[in-house]
């Protein structure tokens, strides 16, 4: 396969996707960064606690 098979190929697999509409795009993004936030904050508190117990038990 050349690669302008290859192109003409991956033009016409992209006109079958079903692309989002700006409003389902901007939706699902704010989704992503509200878990990630919540996900960040959990994994950050975990990791204060932790620290503070290690440093406990190391003194």
């Amino acid at each position: 396969m050349n690669i302008l098979q290859y192109l003409r190929e991956v033009r016409l697999e992209l006109t079958k996707v079903s692309w989002p509409t700006r409003a389902e795009a901007t939706k699902l993004t704010v989704i992503i960064i509200l878990a990630s936030l919540a996900v960040g904050l959990y994994v950050g508190g975990l990791d204060l606690v932790f620290t503070n117990l290690l440093g406990i038990f190391l003194k």
